[in-house]
């Protein structure tokens, strides 16, 4: 339940009257203009009840605009199908990606990634190298928010790549150490590790946020989700990474994501996997031009992957099959889904405000989109026309291009 906060209002007072539980409470809008941000989630569960008589004094004597919709495991890691491991696994070579990125040129050695070569046809089919070369901050004083299954906190590959841990936050399972949960292979264990390790690949030196909002089987609660990408704008992420999605639109989620682009953070969302002419929310609602992107999947020869959503308002692609990244547990392994095509384009938007922009923020999506690779082009592709992004796979060089100053 969304209850807009009014003078004198408190937990206490709120709970009194409705029932449930306070799950978030931010009035820091009330006293303001701005007073849509000032605004308290409430949960109900088999614990508590609605106090049906509250509800409509709430609603119609004091004119507010209170809503409820469902929570409880509405979101999971890509949508309808979670992202799945794609079988291949190994030993973390050690190091983390930090060590590799004192300058663009020496992350590439013989034409091969060398942190994790089994990347470099997805690197290349990018342009990462040249990417790289022209945004030579490599992310650095960018923070991407990961709302997510949580990383492998201790993995190797994060250390010195992690924000302050003041910023870090479980939601799923309320406190603040958001470590991955579960068993490799089993459910979304290892899902936000994998995303988190993407992005650092793109932007070497951006920091990643680890936020906390799905379980081990890759589900998590609206409240959970919004909660997380409040938290993200106020701890200073610029970009937050939403690998997860639900067939149903959230008006929770959505008011969360508006809070967040009025503040100029960058919204990244992964189209979903159920291979249907529609995809999952938040990504559906994304807009160009307010600081948000939808972002499905295709394969190496730029031809939709087959798990991928589509539809007219898809934004953007990326390759989303068997990227490699850690996986939890000093280990690397590779997954597949639109979940792993967003991370490649929030990585892209951090290398980008790593450097000086000659563009409006509010430009940055757009131009990211509008530049990218046409696959339309390919006749494998003719049956999702206009359904794979406004152009098509994403080209970090022309983003660049038309982005930053270099």
């Amino acid at each position: 339940m969304s209850v807009p906060l009014q003078s004198g209002d408190t937990p206490s007072s709120l709970t009194s009257t409705l029932g449930g539980e306070v799950v978030t409470w931010d009035d820091t809008g009330c006293a303001a203009s701005n007073a849509e941000s000032c605004f308290a989630l409430l949960g109900m569960s088999g614990a508590t009840t609605l106090k049906a008589q509250g509800l409509q004094a709430l609603s119609t004597q004091r004119g507010r605009n209170v809503y409820m919709e469902s929570n409880r495991d509405v979101f999971s890691g890509g949508g309808t199908l979670t992202a799945t491991m794609s079988g291949s696994r190994g030993i973390w070579i050690g190091g983390n990606f930090l060590a590799w990125s004192g300058g663009s040129r020496g992350i590439w050695i013989g034409g091969m990634y060398n942190v994790i070569p089994e990347n470099t046809q997805n690197w290349r089919k990018i342009e990462l190298e040249k990417a790289q070369m022209m945004a030579p901050n490599l992310g650095a004083g960018v923070t991407v928010a990961v709302i997510d299954t949580g990383i492998d906190l201790k993995h190797s590959a994060f250390q010195g790549s992690l924000s302050d841990p003041s910023t870090w936050r479980d939601f799923y399972a309320a406190d603040n150490v958001p470590q991955e949960e579960g068993t490799l292979g089993v459910g979304g264990f290892g899902h936000g590790t994998n995303v988190a390790g993407i992005i650092l690949q793109v932007a070497p030196k951006a920091k990643i946020m680890p936020l906390r909002v799905l379980g081990p089987d890759g589900s998590g609660d609206v409240a959970t989700v919004a909660s997380a990408i409040d938290w993200a704008t106020a701890k200073g992420a610029r970009i937050i990474n939403l690998s997860l999605g639900s067939e149903d639109n959230s008006r929770v989620v959505q008011e969360a994501i508006a809070r967040a682009t009025a503040r100029n953070v960058l919204i990244v969302s992964s189209a979903g996997n159920a291979n249907v002419s529609s995809i999952t929310y938040p990504a559906a609602t994304a807009t160009l031009g307010i600081n948000s992107l939808s972002v499905g999947s295709v394969n190496l020869s730029d031809i939709k992957s087959s798990f991928s959503n589509y539809a007219s308002q898809l934004e953007l692609v990326a390759p989303g099959e068997n990227v490699f990244a850690p996986a939890p547990g000093e280990l690397l392994a590779a997954w597949s889904g639109t979940s792993q095509a967003a991370p490649m384009v929030a990585g892209g938007l951090a290398l980008a405000f790593g450097q000086t922009l000659v563009v409006p923020i509010s430009d940055v999506t757009k131009k990211l989109a509008e530049n990218a690779f046409d696959v339309y082009n390919n006749g494998a592709n003719q049956a999702y026309k206009d359904q794979l992004g406004i152009k098509g796979r994403l080209d970090l060089v022309k983003f660049l291009e038309n982005t930053i100053k270099y």
